[in-house]
């Protein structure tokens, strides 16, 4: 791209346990491809706090409307309530520690737990995906039953970053360049995701 992206970022607000989040990274995946200049500033809001459930009938929409798929494994625990705490503590201290290692890191959490069936409720169940990215994460980033200093501040940012857009729905992709700030819908791009490149082209030359 001939666009000058050096001072632009990619908010992006998700739950690692939410289906449309590990939808829409697809698109967070084409922007940084197309545009490795952008700086990705991904935030867990940790939704899933061991409370609520996903239910069949977001699968089924977050099938049909794109391209990701759900493991036979991870089905079969629809039962089951959702606890996003640990992911929510790693995401941020990686997200503070080692930005660059973020995305890679969010993308096989989101394997592990949708294609797989991984929970990722305890140490044991992350061990070999931080083995395997080189990440040494201080013990109370390992542990789910409260969050970190950390992820309560990645949630408090985020609150702000909601007010700002003036909607808490989750995900939410913006877009930010020479302090303006344009929220990107995701959903004109899950069944295409290609074309958020161009999108994010234009928006661009608009922030310049």
């Amino acid at each position: 791209m001939s666009l000058n992206t050096q001072n632009a970022e990619l908010f992006y607000i998700y739950d690692s346990h939410c289906p449309w989040s590990y939808a829409s990274a697809v698109l967070v995946e084409k922007v940084l491809s197309a545009f490795p200049n952008i700086t990705l500033r991904a935030m867990h809001i940790g939704y899933y706090d061991g409370d609520n459930k996903v239910s069949a009938t977001t699968l089924a929409d977050v099938s049909e409307f794109s391209q990701v798929v759900f493991g036979a494994n991870y089905l079969d625990t629809l039962n089951y309530t959702k606890d996003s705490t640990l992911a929510a503590n790693l995401m941020a201290w990686v997200q503070n520690k080692s930005a660059k290692s973020a995305f890679e890191l969010l993308t096989k959490l989101q394997h592990a737990h949708f294609v797989l069936g991984n929970e990722l409720t305890d140490q044991e169940s992350v061990s070999e995906i931080i083995d395997e990215l080189k990440l040494s994460p201080p013990a109370k980033c390992l542990q789910a039953n409260k969050l970190t200093k950390d992820a309560e501040f990645a949630i408090h940012d985020i609150i702000e970053v909601q007010e700002i857009i003036g909607t808490q729905a989750i995900p939410a992709m913006l877009l930010a360049c020479n302090e303006s700030l344009v929220l990107l819908n995701h959903n004109l791009y899950l069944e295409n995701p290609e074309a958020i490149i161009e999108a994010v082209n234009i928006e661009l030359e608009n922030l310049s």
